[in-house]
């Protein structure tokens, strides 16, 4: 195995091990500080974890696959995740979907040809009240217009 954390993560996974009363319970947590080094989880990635925390390689797998916050491949610099449950769905999420896909020149689950933006959908971002929304990497924009999805873009592809 070639990958291998930054010495600042290898700190970090030593706090995290230090939380949990095993090294199973600790999945989650691994994969996002490799997810953040790397930009996804790789098979390479899984097996890295699955021996570090001695734990079976099947377990680490079934954990990355079944969450969708993990990527699976590459992805671009930024990822932009649109809602689409009903509270956004009836305030213009597909609308504002379809306006991302045409503004990026992809659809959902593509990066744009620059490798700036992967577009994606979430079932549920919990900002019901501020409908439409998506996320961006972290941050949160709500009550969105196709306007402030223009400024958005903007900055996101010149970054």
């Amino acid at each position: 195995m070639t990958f291998a954390l930054t010495p600042e993560r290898e700190s970090h996974l030593a706090e995290i091990l230090s939380r949990y009363p095993n090294r199973m319970a600790a999945t989650i947590p691994v994969l996002h500080l490799c997810q953040e080094q790397n930009g996804w989880v790789s098979e390479e990635i899984m097996e890295w974890v699955a021996h570090r925390l001695g734990i079976s390689a099947a377990h680490v797998k079934g954990v990355a696959t079944f969450y969708t916050l993990f990527n699976k491949e590459p992805v671009g610099r930024h990822q932009v995740w649109v809602c689409r449950t009903l509270s956004c769905a009836l305030n213009g999420a597909d609308a504002l979907l379809h306006h991302c896909e045409k503004r990026l020149g992809v659809h959902v689950g593509g990066t744009t040809k620059d490798g700036s933006v992967t577009l994606r959908t979430a079932e549920c971002l919990a900002a019901c009240g501020q409908a439409p929304m998506m996320q961006v990497d972290r941050d949160y924009h709500e009550n969105l217009t196709l306007a402030d999805v223009d400024t958005i873009l903007d900055r996101l592809t010149r970054s």
